[in-house]
């Protein structure tokens, strides 16, 4: 059970940061599980309305909220599979494309976050960007709660025929999906970027 203080009514003054070792520390060691390591239990309905209300408070230039999202569990994930499946089929690469398919039928969750841009003046980009900061947070929600979890795209992402299956719509896009489950142990290191090989300070001349 999760434990989240009441959302803030708009107006009110929200807390100032203050030094918080234990984020930091949640920070430094984040790794996403495998798809195929997130088994049953998920979160369950309370936890997940958790999730999502944390993941609508990111960054949103012209608080737009220039996206939405599609519960995938239960009966009607393995619909939803079963309809991927089929279409895979169809495609000349059918044994690769249904290979693929065990990242969504294992999780017992998972939620597409569709990338639903406004028109007006806040540019595209900007709107995919915070697309992308809400999977993020997805993640960084679902593992703070003690779960597992996994961003990623895949085929069924930008197939046209999987994502008329999803229901996106014309001018939306599949920002990702993010599966969510429980870990029986936790997954290893991976290689990380050199920090000082990708940072510079600019310098005027």
């Amino acid at each position: 059970m999760t434990a989240l203080p009441p959302e803030p009514e708009f107006g009110a003054p929200t807390p100032l940061p203050e030094p918080n070792d234990a984020v930091l520390r949640f920070l430094a060691l984040r790794r996403s599980a495998s798809a195929a390591n997130l088994s049953a239990p998920g979160p369950d309905a309370d936890q997940l309305a958790d999730i999502l209300r944390l993941a609508t408070r990111v960054p949103d230039h012209g608080k737009l909220a220039p996206w939405r999202f599609v519960i995938l569990e239960g009966e009607a994930k393995g619909a939803f599979v079963a309809g991927l499946e089929a279409i895979a089929e169809a495609a000349p690469d059918a044994e690769k494309l249904k290979g693929a398919l065990f990242k969504v039928r294992i999780p017992p969750l998972t939620i597409a976050v569709i990338s639903s841009p406004a028109a007006g003046k806040i540019p595209l980009w900007e709107q995919q960007l915070s697309a992308g900061a809400v999977c993020t947070t997805l993640c960084l929600a679902a593992q703070a709660m003690g779960f597992g979890a996994n961003w990623i795209t895949d085929w069924y992402a930008v197939d046209p025929a999987a994502r008329a299956l999803l229901g996106v719509g014309d001018g939306e896009q599949v920002a990702g999906y993010v599966h969510i489950g429980s870990i029986a142990e936790p997954p290893l290191e991976r290689v990380r970027p050199d920090v000082a090989a990708i940072t510079t300070r600019w310098s005027e001349g």
